[in-house]
């Protein structure tokens, strides 16, 4: 993690419980679907009725290991130091030493899992020359490692799905290439999430294209990210969602709360434009980017797989107060993307020299990572990753009405391209809701009014499959 950019606009937290639309205006009908299950901490869980879980997602998750998880995150603080101008020589990697011998570790761990599934994985690096800039004194090649599990379906193979871990880490002072920089937490825990959905959902099959990254330059000014996120865009590389995982490893002291990972993302996106953002504040849509709807999206799978014993918590900033992280870099080429990380910090375990002072111990290390923990954020982004690659792509050109002064609300899309979307779901809720409390069923055709004003409430379509499996939702613009 490191600090970043100077303003960043913020909404507030998610609070529960509340009401549905239905429930407050006195609305009873069998399209308007809400489920109220209890979360971990006793409070109401609001949003729409989640499908069955799917099969093969659930058979996936089982997999997921814990002990794994505890095997990769031990391996990493292995190497002493990550630090993204630690040496990286050819006599460092042979000893295990540095940054490079991390990154050559996930090399080969990437390639162990394509060798198991066949060859299905196409393991790949990303690399250039960073610097001199700002702590990073001289020219430092930095080398992002990704896999590529290239979707099945040649009509959908290019939707991409991405998740995103940091594999470097850094001391108490990030010039010093010498002091241990363990990273167990920040950002081992990412690293191993990362590979602990490469190595279960390589074997198994999605029409739909995801990509498991591991990079490097975070903590030095999200030089990898940004390098990687700037090479895809160039590319033009369709990544319809970015989960990035940083400090997901639950601190074992006091106060974390067990049962729940923050998701961030951002509000007003990025890469908007002044009129763009004009339109945004007239219709109110500030907190619906796509950044926001595939936070929604993952708290919609946690209640789907985990609940009650694990769930997303959305928090409506991009990033933490002031501070910034990998899915930015995403974020500013125009991509949906959202960071995880654990409930509550422990700023003594990060960035920190292992020591202890004043009866307090400082460092990144092993045993203040929750590895069941760890597994159950694994859980969350294999399984959000495993629905969206099995999805339909979202519908395309989605409209909503304004022509007319109506009390009801006609919205209108075209189909996604890929040709396996065999309906859609229109959602909608009030606008001071956080989450989308109601559906539509449309099982056929691209049009449908719905007796519900515009004026008083957020619309959206999705695309579903015949096994319940559904897209990102898309926020229609006012046609005139």
């Amino acid at each position: 993690m490191i600090q970043s950019r100077s303003a960043i606009l913020g909404m507030l937290l998610l609070i529960s419980p509340y009401t549905t639309f239905a429930q407050q205006h006195g609305i009873h009908s069998t399209s308007a679907q809400s489920s109220r299950p209890a979360t971990t901490s006793g409070s109401v869980d609001p949003g729409i009725k989640t499908a069955p879980p799917d099969a093969q997602i659930t058979a996936a998750l089982k997999q997921i290991s814990a002990e794994r998880i505890r095997h990769t995150i031990e391996k990493l603080v292995s190497f002493h130091t990550r630090l993204t101008i630690s040496p990286a020589t050819a006599q460092a990697i042979s000893a295990g030493h540095g940054v490079g011998a991390a990154r050559e570790w996930i090399r080969s761990e990437f390639q162990r899992y394509s060798d198991a599934c066949g060859g299905c994985l196409d393991v790949k690096t990303d690399s250039f020359t960073e610097g001199p800039v700002r702590r990073i004194p001289e020219p430092t090649e930095i080398v992002n490692v990704y896999a590529v599990l290239k979707g099945t379906d040649p009509a959908n193979a290019g939707r991409i799905y991405v998740v995103v871990g940091h594999y470097d880490s850094r001391p108490s002072n990030d010039q010093d290439v010498d002091s241990a920089a363990p990273g167990a937490n920040d950002d081992g825990s990412g690293t191993a999430v990362v590979l602990e959905c490469a190595r279960v959902l390589s074997q198994k099959k999605f029409p739909a294209t995801i990509v498991f990254l591991a990079v490097a330059g975070e903590e030095q000014g999200l030089n990898g990210s940004r390098h990687f996120a700037k090479m895809a865009r160039d590319q033009n590389w369709n990544i319809e969602a970015v989960l990035s995982n940083d400090i997901v490893g639950g601190d074992k002291t006091p106060g974390q709360d067990t049962h729940i990972v923050r998701v961030f993302s951002e509000g007003i996106p990025s890469t908007a434009t002044p009129e763009e953002i004009k339109q945004i504040r007239a219709l109110g849509q500030e907190s619906d980017s796509p950044s926001r709807q595939l936070a929604r999206y993952t708290r919609e799978i946690s209640r789907q797989y985990l609940l009650p014993a694990f769930g997303a918590k959305m928090i409506f900033r991009p990033d933490r107060y002031l501070r910034g992280g990998d899915h930015l870099s995403f974020n500013d080429q125009g991509y949906a993307a959202v960071r995880l990380t654990e409930y509550r910090e422990n700023f003594a375990h990060q960035h920190q020299n292992p020591r202890r002072e004043n009866g307090i111990e400082y460092g990144d290390l092993p045993k203040f990572v929750d590895y069941d923990y760890v597994a159950n954020v694994a859980r969350l982004d294999a399984a959000t990753l495993a629905s969206l690659a099995s999805a339909p792509g979202p519908p395309t050109d989605v409209r909503l009405e304004t022509k007319q002064l109506t009390n009801d609300s006609t919205l209108s899309w075209n189909p996604p391209p890929g040709g396996l979307a065999s309906g859609y779901e229109v959602l909608w809720r009030i606008t001071t809701a956080p989450e989308w409390e109601n559906v539509e069923p449309v099982t056929s055709g691209t049009k449908v009014t719905i007796d519900r004003s515009k004026d008083n409430v957020f619309f959206a379509v999705r695309s579903t499959d015949r096994q319940g499996h559904k897209s990102l939702p898309v926020i229609p613009k006012p046609e005139r």
